[in-house]
């Protein structure tokens, strides 16, 4: 495969709009007609209707066609139809690195979306998709967020920021979020699967959102490597979900039956809260990811991360004192390398300004920075063939391979190890 030749991709199954958003817009690097297999339901349907959408928008429209295989065989028919050699994964967590070890038996390169995994059962699968092409790449948009390069470039700048975990009774580095089982979208509930309900299929509190913040580690200390990150300390806790919310979250009238040893009065106990405590390359980590029921009038997510340096502590924050609008902190014990530091970043950042403030500096990046977080997937996708394309030519990419063995490896053992926790 040649540049100059569009790549034809298949979905399979897509469970979750991901695998909708890596179309969000026109690539010419890939083939017009895109084949989908899936078995019939709602999840395809919705992901129909979205491809839909960015084709028909005023807009910039996409102008994708979808060639479908819509039957309970799908997987089977895709396998021997072999209509393209890659393959985009996203939904039903829990089987993922087996089916993607099977793909990867048969010779298709595949771009999965987060988590592979569910528990430490399904590691042994992560080694053989890794260690050898075809290539087998996970989904993280993380990575082309202007304000997460920014942050970046404050941390690696020891004249501003000093040395990362200089401090070494508090951690380094602390990601912290919560967010909603319920959510409005356009004023309607934003429609979840059941099975998202069933942390066997979608992952508990030690798997899914922990993963973006891994590799957000890995991104920040590079290029430190470590490949055996050290598990201090891992638990998980429950969070009540009553019937009705599952309902309107869901549209289903009642919760399905293997969900029934975890209900109890109409009540479902998911363990869907997790923290974790590792270090990596030297650096001490904690990680706390938790759920609400319902996403409050006007609300949002909520986001925090902290960094701690020798002279410097870097907060970025989303909350209701931010407006839910993502603002950057910068508190110094010494500001004197600040100004020469600022022109130095504004090589890489245009129009990056520093507000004094009473407790440090606020730090803004112009509107015209920020790419919003649905069109960072197709950038994901221009990255992952950029990927493709080189290894073709003989360029693996044993790096990224190594840090996908790591978050995985490590989020497997803090599954199998952790506490648990009313």
């Amino acid at each position: 495969m040649t540049r100059d030749k569009a790549h034809t991709i298949l979905i399979y199954d897509p469970g979750h709009f991901h695998a909708a958003l890596l179309f969000a817009q026109r690539n010419s690097r890939v083939a017009r007609c895109i084949h989908l297999y899936a078995p019939p339901g709602p999840e395809v349907e919705k992901f129909i209707a979205l491809i839909d959408g960015f084709n028909s928008r005023a807009e910039a429209p996409t102008n994708w066609q979808l060639e479908c295989h819509i039957g309970a065989d799908s997987l089977d028919a895709m396998m021997a139809e072999r209509q393209g050699e890659i393959v985009v994964l996203a939904g039903r967590n829990g089987p993922r690195l087996a089916l993607m070890h099977r793909l990867h038996d048969a010779g298709f390169q595949v771009l999965a979306d987060k988590p592979w995994l569910t528990n430490s059962d399904a590691l042994p699968h992560l080694n053989a998709i890794t260690e050898a092409a075809p290539l087998a790449v996970d989904i993280m948009t993380g990575r082309h967020d202007a304000f997460a390069a920014l942050r970046n470039r404050i941390i690696r700048t020891p004249s501003v920021f000093g040395t990362l975990g200089e401090d070494r009774s508090q951690p380094a580095l602390e990601f912290t979020s919560r967010h909603h089982f319920l959510k409005l979208v356009d004023g309607r509930p934003l429609q979840r699967p059941p099975w998202f309900y069933d942390s066997s299929m979608q992952g508990d509190g030690l798997v899914d959102i922990h993963f973006h913040y891994v590799d957000q580690v890995q991104w920040i200390i590079a290029p430190l490597v470590d490949d055996n990150a050290e598990l201090l300390t891992a638990g998980r806790w429950r969070i009540p979900v009553p019937l009705d919310l599952f309902r309107e979250s869901t549209g289903e009238t009642a919760f399905p039956s293997y969900l029934a040893q975890q209900v109890n009065d109409d009540v479902l106990q998911l363990a869907c809260n997790g923290r974790i405590d590792y270090r990596m390359a030297g650096v001490w980590v904690r990680q706390i990811a938790e759920w609400g029921l319902r996403e409050a009038p006007g609300g949002g997510d909520l986001h925090g991360f902290t960094a701690r340096g020798g002279n410097g502590l870097l907060r970025v924050n989303v909350d209701p004192d931010t407006g839910f609008q993502r603002q950057m902190r910068l508190s110094l014990a010494n500001s004197d390398a600040l100004k020469p530091a600022l022109e130095q970043w504004r090589e890489e950042f245009p129009g990056l300004e520093a507000e004094a403030s009473m407790d440090g500096y606020l730090m803004h990046l112009p509107i015209q920075s920020h790419i919003k977080h649905e069109f960072q997937f197709p950038l994901m996708l221009a990255q992952f063939l950029d990927l493709v394309d080189n290894a073709a030519l003989g360029a693996w990419p044993a790096d990224l391979a190594a840090r996908i063995r790591t978050r995985y490896t490590l989020l497997a053992q803090a599954w199998a190890q952790a506490t648990d926790r009313p």
